[in-house]
């Protein structure tokens, strides 16, 4: 199969996501891995796969991401598809899966895209990568939502073993 991985990433977390996947994935598969980029004429028609990340910053997707999903919904649906959702919200076992992840939820309210597959991850919170008013927005989060507040660690929840399931997947999948 010919995949095509697309990632809206922030802090470089969903990209780094994307990369674990591309890099299961190649075993079997021809890979192609981009930012999305508004600007960006995609073939779609030549992939037999499309990969979708995005992550999730004061609780809303990137409006390019969105935008880009509206903008190509017709090209996405006519390709076999996965989507996942990168978020800290997902950190906590009453909201990591797609039946209970909020944003999730939130992405089908805005998007005219449905894709094969969904998945929603766990991110990362990088407290020392923060400028002042990031880092002390963020922590007030945390601090009502019970998160970590120590803000000279970085803090990864992603469950890696997740993402090996959602590539193999992929992987399995004959189209």
């Amino acid at each position: 199969m010919k995949i095509l991985i697309l990632y809206s990433s922030i802090d470089g977390h969903t990209k780094k996501i994307c990369s674990f996947i591309s890099k299961k994935l190649k075993q079997n598969h021809i890979i192609e891995m981009n930012e999305i980029d508004n600007d960006e004429k995609i073939k779609f028609y030549i992939y037999n796969f499309i990969i979708v990340g995005a992550s999730i910053r004061y609780g809303t997707y990137r409006k390019s991401f969105l935008k880009f999903i509206n903008d190509n919904h017709i090209e996405l649906q006519n390709t076999k598809s996965a989507f996942f959702s990168v978020n800290i919200v997902a950190r906590k076992k009453e909201k990591n899966s797609i039946n209970t992840n909020p944003y999730i939820k939130k992405f089908f309210k805005l998007s005219k895209w449905k894709p094969n597959i969904v998945q929603v991850f766990a991110g990362k919170l990088d407290y020392p990568k923060y400028n002042f008013f990031n880092k002390n927005i963020i922590k007030f989060i945390m601090w009502i939502t019970d998160g970590p507040t120590q803000t000279d660690i970085v803090f990864e929840f992603t469950n890696w073993n997740d993402v090996e399931k959602f590539s193999n997947k992929i992987d399995r999948l004959e189209i």
